[in-house]
């Protein structure tokens, strides 16, 4: 396949580039990435150093709300006398504090640049295009795990963005016949994710002895996938998913935010006296659960285990200060200050 990556630069789609360009050997892609404060060329630095898979590489730098770049990307893959067969959609502002604060970006990025894409598939006529939403657009659930049939009901200026890009998509479909896919997945973490999330910001923080800023009472739960096990998902619906469906990507590891925090301390050799309490984070969905029957029907499951996937993604954010170490200055510490300013600093 020949496929056009957007957001590739971001933590899931570099492991998603990484993942394919090292399991389909005569697959290519072109990247076309933003660089927003998340998007970082350091991610894929090992792709553009392998002597093989990056003559199957390109990087274009451009947003996808803008029509001229998502023309200039498809104009890429001139280099190997193709067009895309398929577009995957990984572009979006995901933070949610930061939707609280801002919420412009987020619509702007999420619903106007999936808008863009949309119409650059059908004036292609590209025969693949995979949105990727999260399951937070169903919002909270009591019991029981949301399908990919229930109704949505975000509760964040991101969760709805991501709806919104979400309706966009199914009515492209319903209205145009557009050759769409949907995936909703669950909390992924795993290498090179940015260090606002709350397992690298824990990990790392952990690492220098700083404080844990930890919501409310820390009893939300969220449902942890590999990076590695959602981008397998991904591939496979890409490949073997029916046009017009959704599927749901969850590991079944539905886990605390507290107890998240503790593994993380003991993995780092800490004690409880770095967690801070902070005000808890407006309409804080309590719990996140989904159904997988209908992607495991397409022959996936997870391989990574919970607690050895933990282990290895804080052993990694150890080992890896050359990556996260200047990433935490600049714009991060000026956000990180402004989101924690109550925060008391560790003794």
């Amino acid at each position: 396949m020949k496929i056009l990556v957007t957001g590739g630069a971001g933590f899931i789609g570099c492991n998603f580039i990484r993942h394919v360009l090292r399991s389909h050997p005569d697959d290519s892609i072109v990247n076309l990435d933003k660089l927003t404060y998340a998007g970082n060329p350091a991610n894929l630095a090992d792709i553009e150093a392998d002597p093989e898979l990056s003559t199957r590489y390109r990087f274009v730098h451009g947003d996808i709300c803008d029509p001229a770049a998502v023309e200039a990307a498809i104009a890429r893959f001139v280099d190997w006398d193709a067009v895309p067969d398929a577009i995957v959609n990984f572009a979006a502002e995901t933070h949610v504090d930061r939707s609280i604060s801002g919420p412009e970006a987020f619509i702007r990025t999420d619903v106007i640049g999936t808008h863009v894409l949309l119409e650059a598939l059908r004036a292609h006529a590209i025969s693949r295009y995979l949105q990727i939403s999260t399951d937070e657009v169903y919002g909270s659930i009591e019991s029981g795990s949301f399908l990919e049939t229930d109704p949505l009901s975000p509760s964040s200026p991101y969760s709805a963005s991501k709806a919104g890009a979400d309706l966009l998509v199914l009515a492209y479909r319903t209205t145009y016949d557009a050759p769409v896919l949907i995936t909703r997945s669950a909390n992924n973490y795993g290498p090179y994710q940015y260090p606002e999330k709350l397992i690298p910001l824990f990990a790392t923080n952990a690492l220098d002895e700083q404080p844990l800023p930890l919501y409310g009472d820390g009893g939300n739960v969220r449902d942890w996938i590999h990076v590695e096990d959602n981008c397998r998902a991904l591939d496979t619906v890409l490949r073997r998913g029916a046009e017009g469906q959704i599927y749901n990507v969850g590991a079944g590891n539905e886990v605390s935010n507290r107890e998240i925090t503790a593994r993380i301390l003991t993995a780092t050799g800490r004690d409880e006296s770095l967690i801070r309490p902070v005000p808890d984070r407006l309409g804080h969905d309590r719990r996140y659960s989904v159904g997988c029957s209908r992607l495991r029907a397409l022959g996936w499951a997870p391989q990574v285990a919970f607690e050895e996937g933990l282990a290895a993604t804080v052993a990694w954010y150890a080992e890896r200060r050359d990556w996260w170490e200047p990433i935490k200055s600049g714009e991060w510490r000026a956000y990180y200050e402004r989101q924690y300013a109550t925060l008391e600093p560790s003794s």
